[in-house]
């Protein structure tokens, strides 16, 4: 069995793009890097000429080059452990995966087995939003984090000192992954719900704190689920957009008694922390 790796080089905006459209071809593995996009699929699955047709459609939006390679089975663990390095939010939060030596000058670690998923913790949105939960207040707090994916920010949540953390994700892969990230953080029976906010039986009505780093267009369509889950005085926090789409996800927050409080930007990427009032 062998994989095939495609190295895309083009603008860092444009990267979303490429993802919704290899995902429907079949891809199921991507690694946003500072040359653009890197994406991995089954080689029995792959179809050249269907990435040659999308590269065509759009390059007259975008500068889009790419190369092809192959990773037989048995390098796939080392290849992604190659690139992989942990990541810190200066001295407080380390992010790391299993085969990564402990390192004690961080406030809090987080360990995941990575498992060359998006999620892993270098992507800007979930560095921002790790720095806006450092400045925040979770001790005591009922928590929710939608879209958690291999769930480094619920257990971020649960280190600072949450009392009660739930998860959803409409991905299996994620929920299997994020449960064994939980049990590697030391998070026991943590319900980890698979399917969309609108149409799952959560275990509370009401919750301290909602998360949610997902994309532009999904926390538009949800933020009413989002406001009607929160406690009045409550936290929610927000990321998987670019400092461009702030105007409009205030205008979505305030139709919802949402004050926005504090906001981190990262490579155009955004994180913004609303109060409910």
């Amino acid at each position: 069995m062998t994989f095939t790796k495609i190295i895309f080089q083009t603008n860092r905006e444009f990267a979303d793009i490429l993802t919704a459209e290899l995902a429907e071809m079949g891809f199921d593995t991507f690694e946003e890097t500072d040359q653009g996009l890197d994406a991995y699929i089954l080689t029995e699955r792959y179809a050249a000429g269907d990435i040659k047709e999308m590269v065509e459609k759009y390059q007259q939006l975008a500068t889009i080059a790419y190369k092809v390679e192959t990773i037989e089975k048995e390098n796939w663990n080392e290849e992604w452990e190659k690139n992989y390095d942990p990541i810190a939010v200066d001295s407080r939060c380390r992010v790391r995966a299993t085969f990564h030596e402990p390192d004690d000058a961080y406030d809090h670690e987080i360990v995941i087995t990575p498992k060359m998923s998006f999620g892993t913790g270098h992507h800007a949105t979930t560095q921002g939003m790790l720095e806006l939960q450092l400045d925040g207040e979770f001790e005591g707090k009922s928590v929710l984090d939608v879209g958690s994916g291999t769930g480094i920010l619920a257990i971020m949540a649960y280190k600072l000192g949450a009392s009660y953390v739930e998860a959803t994700d409409i991905d299996q892969w994620c929920v299997d992954n994020g449960l064994e990230n939980f049990q590697l953080n030391g998070l026991q029976n943590i319900d980890y719900h698979k399917g969309a906010i609108s149409t799952l039986q959560l275990n509370k009505a009401k919750y301290d704190v909602v998360i949610a780093n997902i994309n532009k267009n999904v926390l538009l369509e949800e933020m009413s689920y989002y406001a009607g889950l929160l406690e009045k005085g409550g936290q929610l926090y927000l990321s998987g957009f670019y400092e461009e789409d702030i105007p409009d996800i205030k205008n979505s927050t305030d139709s919802y008694n949402l004050l926005l409080e504090k906001s981190v930007i990262k490579d155009n990427w955004t994180a913004l922390m609303f109060s409910k009032y």
